[in-house]
């Protein structure tokens, strides 16, 4: 399919800068076959109903973003300090990871990059935006380390219009978080509070929350002129067997099963087979859903509003319609609506 297929125009100022306050607070388009309506995320409950499962990402971000500099020979002798900065995005290893980084042709196999706090990494390979760093850590632990040196990696349609707070590194965090990995946020987990999944259990809502690490691939832009041709960055996830078994038993039971977030949602189709059921999974994953896909497992998906030409747009097409789902962002724009990662939700049924 034509990636222009998948394009709209949102204005600059339906950006989200910040969260809803209390989280629950965010508006709720709930696109379902009777069309389109205007909901908050606290009236979730009653859109749901009793033995649905409601399945969330249990994902924790690290402060992937890291600044510092590398010194560098000059002609003429003596040396040059060169600013770096590295959005880490995929771990490879103990301490080890491979990031993006900027300027990355200043960087060559073998370099030490000193960030801020004392932590130090040797570079041990760089392709293109790409190199792996190998960090030095002593007696602590790398979280540790890195809640000093780094800071949260805001989306780039948000830190280009400011840097990041001290409020981010809770605000873009789920209640959820429990599993370190991430370089973004699962961000409709962003919208729920206890008290609301206190509300639902007492409906008689199941939760369960499973991992998957996003990577900063889920930000990059698709620069194929055809899906066909677009190559998804791998992330890893894990369903457990127990997991897994509780799923299947909701199924079974008639149940709903409800993603929330489309992390949530890919991690449940890559693990499931032809026949809806899931088993349990431990990888990588670069499973694309575009338009044609058949839904195996996943009944509902409640979702933020993402980019224009996005893989995550493209999936959301595929699990509710084209025609539908440009209808009920042209209705989001026109009513207000706050889009992409602190932005508001959407509840959609699959088609």
């Amino acid at each position: 399919m034509r990636v222009d297929l998948f394009d709209f125009d949102l204005p600059p100022d339906r950006i989200a800068l910040e969260p809803a306050r209390p989280r629950d607070a965010a508006r709720l388009l709930h696109v379902s076959p009777a069309g389109v309506e205007d909901r908050f995320v606290r009236g979730l409950p009653s859109l749901l109903q009793p033995g649905d499962l409601l399945v969330t990402n249990d994902t924790k971000v690290i402060p992937a973003q890291l600044f510092g500099e590398r010194t560098a020979r000059i002609d003429g002798g003596g040396n040059a300090a060169v600013s770096i900065e590295a959005t880490l995005h995929k771990e490879l290893g103990d301490h080890y990871w491979r990031a993006f980084v900027r300027p990355a042709k200043r960087l060559k196999t073998g370099d030490t990059v000193r960030f801020k706090s004392g932590l130090y990494a040797r570079v041990t390979r760089r392709e293109g935006a790409e190199a792996d760093l190998k960090f030095e850590i002593a007696d602590e632990t790398f979280e540790a380390v890195l809640s000093r040196a780094g800071v949260m990696p805001l989306p780039p349609y948000i830190a280009r219009k400011r840097p990041a707070n001290e409020t981010d590194s809770e605000n873009y965090q789920t209640i959820f978080a429990n599993a370190l990995g991430s370089v973004a946020a699962p961000t409709a987990g962003l919208h729920f509070t206890p008290s609301l999944i206190e509300i639902l259990s007492g409906k008689g809502v199941q939760h369960l929350s499973i991992t998957l690490h996003v990577g900063a691939g889920t930000f990059l832009p698709v620069t194929a002129e055809e899906t066909s041709e677009h190559k998804m960055h791998a992330e890893w996830g894990e369903i457990t067997e127990r997991q897994a078994a509780q799923i299947n038993k909701t199924r079974r039971a008639g149940g709903r099963i409800v993603a929330v977030g489309t992390t949530s949602l890919r991690l449940i189709e890559s693990a499931a087979r032809d026949d809806g059921s899931v088993h349990p999974f431990s990888g990588e994953t670069d499973i694309f859903i575009t338009p044609g896909y058949r839904f195996k497992s996943v009944d509902m998906l409640m979702t933020n509003f993402h980019l224009p030409r996005s893989t995550l747009f493209m999936l959301v097409c595929a699990f509710t319609g084209v025609e539908t789902m440009k209808a009920a962002y042209a209705h989001a724009i026109n009513n207000q609506y706050r889009f992409y990662s602190y932005g508001d939700a959407c509840l959609l049924e699959r088609n």
